[in-house]
């Protein structure tokens, strides 16, 4: 018995970006050491179909974020804030998951960086 399969190429290429994909960078340069740090998050285990897989990601994205640009000094409280807001912003765009962009600017008011691919 031959099986008869039919792909349809934007399903199958959807899921192999999203099996290549499956994880996000995010990353800032610390001010007060001049030292780049990052943090991976991954979302492989996540539905980004779905509201509740959105707002996990978010979740993680947001965590990761706060962990990377965390400041030792209480006066140093406004550049993690616009730390943090850049690397979410960044990490949010290179996901390029319209539900993911859509839960963000919802949530935060503002749109995320885009990202050019270049050759």
């Amino acid at each position: 018995m031959i099986a008869n399969v039919k792909f349809d190429n934007r399903t199958f290429l959807a899921y192999a970006a999203a099996a290549v994909l499956a994880s996000v960078l995010v990353a800032s340069t610390a001010h007060a050491d001049g030292q780049f740090r990052s943090e991976t998050v991954r979302y492989s285990d996540l539905n980004l179909s779905t509201s509740a897989g959105v707002e996990a990601l978010y979740q993680r994205i947001h965590a990761a974020a706060r962990r990377v640009c965390e400041q030792p000094a209480r006066e140093q409280a406004a550049a993690a804030g616009k730390c943090m807001t850049k690397a979410e912003s960044e990490a949010i765009g290179k996901v390029n998951a319209p539900l993911l962009t859509a839960f963000y600017q919802t949530k935060t008011g503002t749109h995320p960086s885009t990202i050019i691919a270049t050759r």
